[in-house]
């Protein structure tokens, strides 16, 4: 039987373990609220947005497209890397500001066809909204200036 010689190694001449090393990836104060706020609003772009005795009207038929295309901007945001953290600002302040707008204008445009009575606003609506304004705080955070300490952590510190 032959043996090889790197089955039988001593102590000695142990080769390199490869190393457990783990890189320290930057967080970025208000990645994940801005992650959340895309969550909140691709779920609540969906859903009704106006609901009444006969039926409930899907966001998707009117502005709940819109809001959804702009959380993939706001998606696009939450990825980017911590040294694009002000660009990732600037597409939760566009997400925000279009994610607040569209509902406040959903609720004053039903407010004049119908009035206050046989409808109430959807969950949809709602998130959307909830979405927007999770949004603006995460492009706070994102575009707050300050001392690299407050704005940088690092995981396992």
């Amino acid at each position: 039987m032959a043996h090889s010689t790197a089955s039988h190694q001593t102590r000695g001449s142990r080769a390199a373990a490869p190393s457990k090393q783990v890189s320290k990836r930057p967080v970025v104060q208000g990645r994940r609220q801005l992650a959340g706020a895309v969550a909140m609003v691709v779920f609540g772009s969906f859903l009704p947005w106006i609901s009444t005795a006969v039926e409930n009207v899907s966001g998707v038929r009117g502005p709940g497209l819109w809001t959804f295309y702009v959380a993939l901007l706001g998606l696009a945001g939450a990825v980017l890397p911590a040294a694009l953290r002000r660009l990732a600002g600037i597409q939760a302040a566009v997400m925000s500001v279009v994610c607040v707008m569209l509902p406040v204008w959903q609720l004053v445009h039903v407010l004049n066809l119908v009035g206050t009575s046989g409808w109430m606003p959807g969950p949809g609506l709602v998130l959307v909204f909830g979405g927007g304004v999770l949004a603006a705080v995460a492009a706070a955070r994102l575009l707050r200036g300050g001392d690299a300490g407050d704005r940088l952590h690092y995981r396992g510190d």
